[in-house]
């Protein structure tokens, strides 16, 4: 028998005497600030009421867990005496009072510049960020179905608000000096014909990084231009300063912009400017995973005080999922891709990810300097990094998963692939490259798709449903196709999934294949010419950009603004005789049309820039009542009189689609009904109106 070794022996003594090295959780403490049942004590059917718990997490991110290598400036921020970086934030927990009578699922939502969206999107609840009223759940529909649901904050960005969702992270200090570079800010009036004195220098709640050299900019240089690719025109530096107008007066601000004049709209205004204090921002990420796993995973966090999932030290929570809409998308692709879905303690955080109109994004999120608001759209934030490598899904099978265009890579590295369900609609298409998630880097072939993922496209469908058919700037009346009832049935097939194993639908997009994927100016030349209509003939082609020789090792810029070497070859669904849209998901409003809805909608002429599209909205144009009207009109489309002849017809075709759609489950039967009953409600022959429900009814 062999003796023990010096060295065992002294490990034996360690483990005896002093015990392991603690793992301790990475939630270090949470602090609950309110704990309150909602919603007048309304019991949302078996699982009954809910209350809201709100606080403050504070986390602890190990600088040297492999897990979180990949967080840019990690090492260069302070750490406390266990040699741990710190951050913290807001949460929202809204859970079941009896958690027994719950589903044991946690479904996180990725805030949005601060915003709570999911009871918006999935409960067609009333907007709120302090969801505590009846109004703010809608129909109920995921505390019936015994959802616990949580907000965390995640960007430090967020203006400061109580409103708001926040997240406070460290700055990154090389050796305790100041670091201090060059960035960029994008201004483009984009929405209003209207041009104000002032404006910030990021949109969407982001407070953005001040200006290093306030309030002097002689160091500093603001162009305009009116096109991404256009001619940049030096604005002198005695025509604008770092002020904001504030009831009728100048103020003097770090982080706006005051120019003589005011910013036209539709023109791009950049300014090149100095600023310092990088803050750490992809802890955002990593905190995102953490109170995931927190809450599944923890029975208390590190200062003892008990997790409120767990009962009697049981965890409470079998599957978590994650739902991100928009930006908020971009971050669960982006945490994906950099493998920040699997935790410091090696568990996955989430077991299904819903990526929702997020097109092929991922974003500023973990970069020096980073904006996390902006993103490529078709006229503005073109060189901001968010549409670049990877955007495909590849399967096992596929030659390129090894390659740069492949956002499973790190995940399979880490042999953990959750299960994806990924949907856009017809306006990602033409305004945020969502092809390109689908198709090979140079737009000619269809891509492969994991088995853990599944791709979804509903066409005719804009960014999001609008409040109104008109707005300001939009050339066309706005298409309205309603996709909540689309969002809900995802997050079913999703739960089924993973918790009971039954396979979802297969993937509907459009494909290069089916000849149902063309570019713009095969769909112009495809697309009937309706009265009136402007067809932008292009799409967004997202820049090929390069930041520096840094910026994909440390995430560091150093070309500002960055080079562009190329383009990204997106494309868009293909036209059928009516000009709506072939492939994915065609809901009854697109199958049994009383119209044509596109994904596209070019700016008015006195809005400027009229050659390229507004950012978030579709295009409807409605189909003449007679085959009288029809001719008089010189429309190619047959008129509703000609295709259904009766309200009776078309209503007998609403119920066909309908009912094909829910036995494919991508509608829900309450959904189903609903569209079918809306249907019914509508006047014949129809008329549209302004505001919800879109049009008259008796």
């Amino acid at each position: 028998m062999k003796k023990n070794s010096p060295c065992r022996l002294v490990i034996f003594f360690l483990l005896i005497f002093v015990g392991p090295a603690p793992l301790y959780p990475e939630v270090s403490r949470i602090e609950i600030k309110e704990r309150v049942v909602i919603a007048d004590a309304y019991s949302f059917g078996k699982v009954g009421q809910y209350e809201k718990i709100s606080g403050t997490i504070y986390y602890e991110i190990d600088p040297s867990n492999p897990a979180n290598a990949l967080i840019v400036d990690l090492k260069l921020a302070p750490v406390n005496e266990r040699g741990m970086v710190e951050c913290s934030g807001d949460f929202i927990l809204i859970k079941p009072l009896n958690m027994s009578k719950g589903n044991g699922r946690l479904l996180y939502d990725v805030n949005n510049r601060g915003n709570l969206y999911m009871l918006r999107n999935l409960n067609d609840a009333a907007g709120s960020n302090n969801p505590v009223d009846r109004e703010h759940f809608g129909n109920g529909f995921l505390m019936r179905e015994g959802y616990t649901l949580l907000w965390t904050g995640w960007n430090w960005d967020v203006v400061d608000s109580p409103r708001l969702l926040q997240f406070d992270v460290p700055v990154a200090t090389d050796n305790g000096k100041i670091i201090r570079q060059k960035t960029m800010a994008e201004i483009v009036n984009s929405s209003s014909l209207n041009s104000p004195l002032s404006q910030p220098l990021a949109w969407g709640n982001s407070k953005c990084y001040p200006s290093a050299n306030f309030p002097d900019n002689s160091m500093d240089v603001l162009t305009v231009r009116n096109s991404p690719e256009g001619e940049r025109k030096p604005i002198q530096n005695d025509k604008w300063s770092y002020a904001r107008i504030e009831d009728g007066k100048v103020i003097e601000d770090s982080r706006s912009l005051y120019l003589e004049g005011g910013f036209e709209p539709g023109r791009i205004y950049e300014l090149i400017y100095e600023v310092e204090n990088p803050r750490v921002a992809g802890l955002g990420l990593a905190a995102i995973r953490d109170a995931l796993s927190f809450f599944k995973y923890e029975a208390k966090d590190h200062d003892g005080n008990p997790n409120p999932l767990f009962e009697d030290t049981k965890a409470q929570i079998e599957y978590s999922y994650i739902f991100g809409v928009s930006q908020s998308g971009r971050v669960i692709a982006h945490m994906i891709w950099q493998g920040f879905h699997v935790d410091e303690k090696d568990r996955m955080s989430f077991d299904g990810a819903r990526i929702h109109v997020a097109g092929g994004g991922k974003g500023g999120f973990n970069y020096r300097f980073c904006q996390t608001t902006h993103h490529p759209s078709d006229l503005e934030g073109n060189y901001m990094p968010a549409d670049h490598p990877p955007f495909n899904y590849l399967s096992d099978e596929d030659p390129g998963r090894r390659g740069e265009n492949d956002l499973l890579k790190k995940a399979r590295e880490l042999g953990k692939i959750p299960k994806i369900i990924v949907t856009n609609h017809a306006l990602e298409y033409w305004t945020r490259s969502a092809s390109l998630i689908h198709t090979t880097i140079d737009g000619l072939a269809d891509a492969t798709v994991h088995e853990n993922v599944r791709i979804f496209m509903t066409n005719g469908a804009p960014h999001g449903t609008p409040g109104r058919r008109t707005d300001a700037v939009s050339e066309h009346s706005l298409s309205t196709i309603e996709i909540a009832p689309v969002l809900r049935a995802m997050q079913v097939m999703l739960d089924d999934w993973v918790s009971k194993g039954i396979q979802p639908a297969e993937s509907r997009y459009p494909m290069i294949k089916d000849k149902k994927l063309v570019s713009a100016a095969e769909h112009k030349a495809a697309m009937p010419q309706i009265p009136g209509m402007r067809h932008p003939g292009r799409n967004l082609q997202p820049p090929i950009c390069y930041y520096g020789p840094d910026f994909r090792t440390r995430g560091i810029m150093t070309e500002i603004p960055p080079r562009v070497t190329g383009h990204y070859p997106a494309l868009v669904p293909a036209t059928d005789a009516d000009g709506n849209g072939l492939g994915g998901i065609r809901l009854p409003a697109l199958a049994v049309p009383l119209g044509t809805y596109q994904g596209f909608n070019p700016r008015k002429k006195e809005a400027n820039a009229p050659d390229y599209m507004t950012r978030f909205n579709g295009s409807f144009w409605p189909f003449a009542a007679t085959r009288k009207e029809r001719i008089e009109k010189n429309d190619p489309r047959l008129s509703l009189e000609e295709r259904y002849g009766s309200k009776d017809v078309y209503l007998k075709l609403v119920r066909k689609e309908t009912e094909n759609l829910l036995a494919d489950r991508l509608l829900l039967q309450e959904d189903a009904d609903k569209i079918i009953e809306n249907s019914k409600k509508i006047s014949w022959p129809p008329q549209i109106t302004e505001a919800w429900p879109f049009w008259k009814t008796p």
